[in-house]
């Protein structure tokens, strides 16, 4: 032997590892039944793939026999970032970086067998089954988003038109002192500079607050739509509507620089954009709303599918359309752990204490200070 059976029982080993780790993070961490198969019988297509090259003397028992572990001189090689992984994300990432390359050494194995009569029929098997491995890891690695998502509670939309007591930015001011962790920026009719230079003093509007209050942490910005501005003008995010870029080409542009919100009114389009690699699924719409024409209403019914369905009840959500203090309980007491609102605070004299109305049903027995404003949209 020139050290070939030693090189496939180490990769073999590392490639089973991986798959597992990744069939785990499918099973447990996205809930996901159908990617969770399908890593399962990529296990199953290697331990066949393995078979195959027995008949080159590569068969289970002389790869164990062959087997060194105290002698082999890499178990005493390593890097502190071996040691460190960034949370579920960056655990599966490593994972797939992994399997790669472990099949790839058994593919260049099993094609040197070949060179001596035995070993074709496996060497193609396994580049097969390291092709199926790279669109597996991409489904994996996007499911599961940026591994920075956080479930917003109150999600205020700045629109300026619906502004009817105060500028935009005043309106935004008070959100947050209202408790708003999430604005988004949704302005449709502007020109790209104008909605370029708005967005970017959205961003310094809630980087001023958070220096104002010494908060823990900042509410996040969303840009509505484009992700260029998100990205140009320093945005959290940004949220794409089932007309828009889809989720999958955002992920292209902007890779893990921004958080990616998916409007969705029924499953299948929440568990594509979770599939895509969204942060988080928009729900609705709830109610009927002037603000946006939708003919047909999600309804609450639909937020109580997606909480119960697996693939996506983990993913973070915000119920949004027609939304007020008055209907909002009926969305908390069906299990919603956030909402997006638009004219049930812009369109108020008092936009911070419509938002503590809001918020207040999320936690009844809180008692927020200030002044409260109830609202319809």
């Amino acid at each position: 032997m020139d050290g070939r059976a030693r090189m496939i029982d180490a990769n073999a080993n590392r490639a089973r590892e991986a798959l597992r780790v990744m069939e785990d993070a499918a099973r447990f961490v996205l809930d996901d039944a159908d990617l969770c198969g399908r890593l399962k019988s990529l296990r199953h297509e290697l331990r066949g793939a393995l078979a195959e090259m027995g008949g080159a003397g590569f068969d289970e028992t002389a790869l164990l026999a062959w087997r060194d572990t105290p002698a082999d001189v890499g178990t005493g090689i390593g890097a502190q970032a071996e040691y460190r992984r960034a949370g579920v994300r960056g655990i599966v990432a490593a994972a797939g970086k992994r399997l790669g390359e472990a099949l790839r050494v058994i593919e260049e194995c099993a094609k040197a067998g070949q060179a001596h009569g035995a070993g074709g029929g496996a060497a193609r098997r396994v580049e097969a089954l390291r092709y199926a491995a790279y669109e597996a890891e991409k489904r994996l690695v996007l499911a599961m988003g940026t591994g920075r998502a956080v479930q917003w509670r109150l999600c205020v939309l700045i629109t300026e038109a619906l502004c009817s007591h105060h500028p935009w930015e005043e309106v935004a001011r008070q959100a947050i002192e209202g408790g708003a962790d999430c604005l988004q920026l949704r302005e449709k009719g502007l020109p790209d500079a104008e909605l370029l230079r708005r967005a970017r003093r959205l961003v310094q509007i809630v980087r001023e607050h958070g220096s104002e209050s010494r908060a823990a942490s900042a509410p996040a910005v969303v840009v509505n739509d484009r992700a260029d501005i998100a990205m140009l003008s320093g945005a959290d995010g940004v949220h794409v509507g089932q007309e828009d870029l889809p989720v999958e080409q955002v992920r292209r542009l902007a890779g893990l620089s921004l958080l990616v919100g998916a409007s969705t009114s029924n499953l299948e389009q929440a568990r594509r954009a979770v599939r895509d690699g969204a942060d988080y699924c928009g729900l609705g719409p709830m109610f009927v709303t002037r603000t946006k024409d939708k003919p047909v209403l999600a309804g609450p019914q639909y937020l109580a599918e997606y909480l119960r369905t697996e693939g996506v009840r983990d993913t973070p959500h915000l119920a949004i359309g027609g939304i007020t203090p008055d209907n909002v309980g009926e969305l908390v007491r069906a299990g919603c752990r956030g909402v997006a609102v638009s004219s049930a605070v812009c369109k108020m004299q008092r936009p911070a204490g419509a938002c503590r109305a809001l918020q207040e049903e999320f936690a009844p027995t809180h008692k927020w200070g200030g002044e409260e404003e109830a609202g319809g949209s």
